[in-house]
């Protein structure tokens, strides 16, 4: 078994744990390389079936390609879409493109919108694949848990993460109160009102969800690509704060080559994201108020 063989049965046991332990669960969709690497192995877990709600928080500042991209991946899949949003912050005009900060936007426009969402208090709106028609909920039932892909050497304050990862009732996370994980055994029992975070894809890297992209050959949003310009992106966001790096890597094989030549070794893979180049444990400070 090689290397990516064992990420891939690792992240397949513990999506299937995770689905086994908790009652209602569902998993969180970026749009962006990790989700979509993590809805592939969700698809091998369940042999081509995905049985739960991929839950997306839509910005409305999203670069137009993501949401282009998540309804067409949703529409040929057949995947039950659940979008939420914060629409009276929109509408008070509460977001950086107005003068606020990026920490509070961000707190506005992806924290808030998340935890109404994830406890059934928010509005979502609903793809279904049966009908092929988006339906409007004010509100729905809670997940006890959701399944992110998120990885320990992406940022700091993800490597402080555990597989199966407890929230409080508000989605708030203490990463001192965590519970240990050695050899692999994972704690699945937690608080009857506790909320539980799953991350699979902690132990891959950059170069390893690269690796299996082009391995698995799994459809991509262009814009990861060098379109003739000698850009692209690295990392995906809201546009007003998301830059795209210097490259000339056109496909997944050179961004490989790119990625082990070194030539991105001092260039953090978010360093395209404003918030996290702002410092000052922005992210984290974000994430223990129930950020992704």
């Amino acid at each position: 078994m090689d290397k990516l063989e064992l990420l891939e049965a690792q992240s397949v046991f513990i999506i299937r744990e995770a689905y086994k332990s908790f009652k209602n669960i569902g998993m969180l969709w970026s749009i962006g390389k990790d989700s979509t690497v993590l809805l592939w192995l969700a698809k091998k877990a369940f042999f081509g079936h995905v049985p739960f709600e991929l839950i997306h928080i839509d910005t409305n500042f999203k670069i137009p390609e993501m949401i282009a991209y998540r309804d067409s991946l949703a529409r040929e899949l057949g995947l039950r879409l659940v979008v939420g949003q914060n629409s009276r912050a929109l509408n008070e005009k509460r977001t950086f493109t107005n003068g606020l900060d990026r920490l509070a936007c961000c707190e506005a426009l992806k924290t808030e919108p998340l935890r109404a969402t994830l406890d059934g208090s928010g509005m979502r709106r609903i793809y279904d694949p049966k009908s092929d028609k988006w339906e409007e909920h004010e509100r729905g039932e809670p997940y006890n848990a959701v399944i992110v892909g998120v990885r320990s050497d992406e940022e700091g304050s993800r490597s402080k993460e555990r597989v199966f990862s407890s929230r409080d009732e508000a989605s708030g996370w203490d990463a001192s109160a965590q519970p240990p994980e050695l050899w692999n055994l994972y704690k699945t029992e937690f608080a009857p009102r506790a909320h539980v975070r799953v991350h699979p894809l902690l132990e891959w890297t950059e170069l390893s969800i690269w690796e299996y992209i082009e391995r698995e050959s799994i459809p991509t949003i262009p814009i990861y690509y060098n379109q003739g310009d000698g850009k692209r992106y690295r990392s995906l966001g809201c546009y007003p704060c998301t830059f795209p790096v210097e490259s000339e890597a056109r496909n997944p094989q050179e961004v490989i080559a790119e990625l082990k030549s070194g030539k991105l070794r001092n260039i953090a893979e978010r360093s395209g994201r404003a918030q996290d180049a702002e410092g000052g444990g922005t992210l984290e400070a974000l994430r223990k108020k129930g950020y992704m």
